[in-house]
This record gives structure tokens, sequence and C-alpha cells, in this order.
């Protein structure tokens, strides 16, 4: 196993939230004890339905949004004990890719301003010329011309852009990059072409991948290792081929079973697992095992007792007291 690259430990985001002059202060739990780690040019996927906490873990291990406590541990420094000017020599270090391609590029500068603009602030790259040069090669790194430095994002379409962010976060040389769901909102066809860009990407650069996504069928196609949260928690983490062939929770199990499969005779013998009821609110979680109200196997002993999240099998974790 190579090193570790990133370590999250304990890791708990709290909103608050206004309820009136006469109600007591309430906090939204977005991410609830969250602990992994990520190896040096590995890939971890990170999914679960929508309000579970992923996007939030993402914003918090790059520091844009402060934890409430837990450690971010990033080539072995402690970010969030860091003063504000050596974080933001860190950043360089750590890049993102958002999930909306036609909101993430600013739309009154030219795909050249937009990768030339980070080269500039953190002095990578001096001289307009050798900057050109460089917004070049990050074009081509993406697979788009070189006519394309000179258009405004409104003359992109959503795959062309998205490549355009995915050259901006390259403009840094970074060990880290998260992807916030970077393919959620193009195409299927193109959504394929993304991924294989970043795989590519990867093996050519030596990158290291926080995938989050919901779209478990992406997941599996570009995961390492992948780890299932559900309303703030991790509810199991394992590598990609024993998570999808034996999963232990039983939200895996729910899931993945809503994954169509391409075949109408096994789609029409495998069974299904419907979960009732809503996703409780992160406002007021449930006690014990967050997931019992939904559980189909949960038992009274659900409803009392936080499972922990312990190896079952050798690299296979699991929160479940039945698992």
């Amino acid at each position: 196993m190579s090193e570790v690259l990133l370590e999250v430990r304990d890791l708990v985001k709290h909103f608050p939230v206004r309820t009136g002059l006469r109600r007591p202060a309430l906090s939204v739990k977005a991410i609830d004890g969250v602990s992994f780690t990520l190896h040096r040019g590995e890939t971890l996927g990170l999914v679960g339905e929508s309000g579970c906490g992923k996007t939030t873990t993402g914003r918090c291990v790059l520091l844009l949004e402060r934890p409430t406590s837990g450690q971010v541990v990033f080539e072995g420094t402690e970010l969030t004990t860091l003063p504000e000017e050596k974080m933001r020599a860190m950043r360089r270090r750590m890049q993102v890719i958002f999930q909306d391609p036609y909101s993430s590029l600013n739309p009154r500068m030219t795909v050249a301003q937009i990768l030339a603009e980070p080269l500039k602030v953190h002095g990578l790259v001096t001289g307009k010329s050798a900057r050109a040069a460089r917004v070049q090669e990050l074009l081509g790194q993406v697979g788009l011309l070189p006519q394309h430095a000179r258009r405004y994002p409104h003359q992109l379409s959503g795959g062309q852009r998205q490549r355009v962010g995915i050259a901006r976060a390259l403009a840094m040389e970074p060990a880290l990059i998260v992807c916030d769901e970077p393919v959620s909102a193009l195409d299927v066809s193109i959504q394929a072409q993304i991924v294989n860009l970043l795989e590519d990407l990867q093996k050519r650069l030596g990158l290291t991948y926080l995938f989050i996504a919901h779209d478990l069928s992406v997941v599996r196609h570009i995961s390492d290792r992948v780890v299932v949260m559900y309303l703030g928690k991790i509810a199991e983490v394992a590598d990609r081929r024993a998570l999808y062939e034996e999963p232990l929770h039983p939200y895996t199990r729910a899931l993945l079973s809503a994954v169509p499969i391409p075949d109408p005779k096994l789609e029409a013998q495998r069974e299904r697992t419907v979960l009732r009821g809503e996703v409780p609110s992160a406002l007021t979680p449930p006690s014990g095992c967050v997931f019992h109200p939904r559980c189909p196997i949960a038992v009274p002993r659900c409803s009392a007792e936080i499972p922990a999240l312990r190896e079952i099998r050798p690299a296979h974790w699991a929160a479940c007291h039945l698992a």
C-alpha cells in the first residue's frame, strides 16, 4: 500500500439553524464523526443519496468549510489549525472540480484568462508568453483545441466546460483533486469521456482523487475503494470489488439493488430491496443507528445503540450490529 496522502479523523460539521426567539437553537448535523484515509495515487469513491453529507465532507477536506471538530491531515500537516497564509500556500496542492460546469466558470473571462489566473496569483509561471504557452499545454492535456482559449464559457458545450474546469485544477499541479460529482450534470455519453479523461490524467500525472458521486456505476468504474455515507455517517468502507459483490450493510445492499442491469432476464429475476419511509431530517437524526427507521432487518438494539464502524472482513468495514 502506498503512503497515506490524506487522513480524516472524526470529522464533524454542524450548521446552526435559526428557529425563532423562544425556540431552542438547533443545528443540522451534516457530518457526524467521519473518518477515512486516502493513499497517494488512489481514487476513493464517496457515495450516498442526496443530503447524506458527501459534498460537505469534500468541502471540509479542502477547508472551504471550517469543520466543527475533527482533524484533516494532508501530507502530514494538520490543516484545521493552520494560519490562513500557510493554508493559502497549501491549497496549491489540493484542488476541486465542481459539479456544475455552467456556474463554476466566470462568464466574463475567456478560457485563456480562466486558466492563466491561478498561474499568476500563485506565481507559478511568470510572463505573459510563458503563461500563454502553459495554457495551451493545459488545453492539450484535457483534449481541447488551441482555439478554445479565445472562447467564453457560454460558447462551449457542457463537456467542454467541464474539461476547462479540469484544466484549471491541473494548473496548480496538485497532489489531490476533490471531484464533486463532476459528471452528474452531463449527458451519459459525455460522462464516459470525462471519466476516461480523469483516469488517463491520473495515470500520467500520478493524481489522487476523492470522487464524490451518487451514481454507483460511475463510482464502480473509477474507484479503488468506496465509502458509503448515510445521514452524515459512514455506513461501509471496502475496496470496489468487495463492496459491489458482497456488501455487508443493508443500506449498501439497498443502493446496489436500485442500479439497473442491462440484461432484462437478470433484471427480472434479481431481488430488490425497497426501503420504507423517507430519509430522516439531519436536524433531528434518529437515536442509535441512523438507518434503523428504514432498515429491513432492524432489531431493538439498533434504535438504542450507535453501531461502531468495525472491520468485519479484511479491509472491509461496516457500521451495523447485524453484519
